[in-house]
């Protein structure tokens, strides 16, 4: 059992002021076998990007990467952590593992990630039904022990749960709870959540992140105030841990200084309305909404496919492939919004990552 290690003073202002952050992807071969150098190289693409982070060993990494038959969780974050090393970065950077399931499994798989140079785990809730509210911040309270904890609310239609308020009220106050990725895709409990964290005494020591691949743009722009005892308190959502952020992720890093830079400003006009329109229909694309999000992960695949990242869409499950139309409206989403794709990008440096 290693040390615990906090975040460092960097690495906290860091996240506080925003980030983008990646949810990696696996990359398969054509035998449904681990490509290491496609690995690799979507880390060093990432990093190339300007991302401030990865998370791994999450839900676009394949939960199936945790079944004994492939276990491949120690793996694919060794294979990340081993290329954050090697890039020698100058700037802060969060490492962010993936921890899931009963306490005994999350507390185990944050000691492995902590281990090989991890600095926070995101913490999932999903496959939980059977344990209360009560048991699941005892289950935080044990993780956030081991190491930094993420909190992750998750929509219900691929796994998550609804918690109530009371949830993210005591949620907020565990030590040791840097951040959380609210991702419901739901307005409703994006509200819980920041009034939440605004109602706490740690309000300044959790940073907000979107995970609402629906409402990207408008997340970041908004200032969620609301009076506590009296007093007015604020909390904007600063930056994101998002699966939709894992492609054209150089267009992602450049989205998010530009609203960085509009929010000091004040300059915020209507046109970002149009902008968060824009970047959700693509989601759409991506994610399959259409069809329950069955095709979210073989659509991210697909993208990476197209620019020449992975050899092809496929999953550990090999009933998790792309919906009908979706190909299509990939195509649409290139056709009609150039200006967010990074291809060119890609293309100029995808030699240099492969190799």
């Amino acid at each position: 059992m290693t040390s615990y290690r906090p975040l460092s003073a960097e690495q906290q202002r860091a996240l506080h002021d925003g980030l983008v952050i990646p949810a990696h992807p696996l990359a398969l071969d054509e035998n449904r076998q681990l490509d290491e150098k496609r690995q690799r190289a979507l880390t060093r693409y990432y990093i190339a990007s300007g991302a401030g982070g990865v998370a791994v060993g999450v839900h676009t990494t394949q939960f199936e990467i945790r079944e004994p038959q492939f276990n491949l969780y120690g793996k694919v974050l060794r294979l990340a952590s081993e290329e954050v090393d090697r890039a020698g970065l100058r700037r802060p950077f969060v490492r962010v593992a993936g921890l899931c399931g009963p306490v005994e499994q999350a507390i185990a798989e944050a000691e492995i990630a902590k281990g090989l140079g991890y600095d926070a785990g995101l913490l999932s809730m999903g496959g939980l039904q059977g344990l209360t509210e009560s048991d699941l911040l005892k289950r935080t309270e044990r993780a956030a022990q081991v190491m930094p904890v993420i909190g992750f609310y998750l929509q219900p239609s691929v796994g998550g749960r609804l918690f109530s308020f009371d949830f993210w009220r005591a949620f907020a106050d565990i030590p040791g709870v840097v951040a959380i990725k609210i991702a419901p895709f739901n307005r409703y409990q994006t509200i819980d959540v920041a009034r939440a964290v605004c109602c706490s005494d740690r309000r300044d020591e959790i940073a907000l992140y979107t995970g609402n691949d629906d409402n990207i743009v408008n997340d970041l722009l908004t200032v969620y105030r609301f009076n506590v005892n009296g007093r007015t308190f604020e909390k904007r959502i600063v930056g994101g841990l998002l699966g939709h952020w894992a492609v054209w992720t150089r267009k992602a890093v450049e989205l998010l200084e530009e609203i960085k830079s509009a929010r000091k400003q004040g300059n915020l006009s209507l046109e970002w309305l149009s902008r968060n329109v824009e970047v959700t229909d693509t989601n759409a694309a991506f994610f399959d909404p259409a069809h329950g999000f069955a095709g979210c992960i073989p659509g991210i695949h697909e993208v990476l496919r197209r620019q020449g990242l992975l050899k092809g869409t496929w999953c550990l499950n090999p009933h998790e492939e792309l919906s009908g139309g979706q190909q299509d409206e990939i195509d649409r989403a290139y056709a009609e919004y150039p200006h967010l794709n990074d291809d060119d990008f890609v293309q100029a440096h995808l030699a240099d990552w492969l190799a």
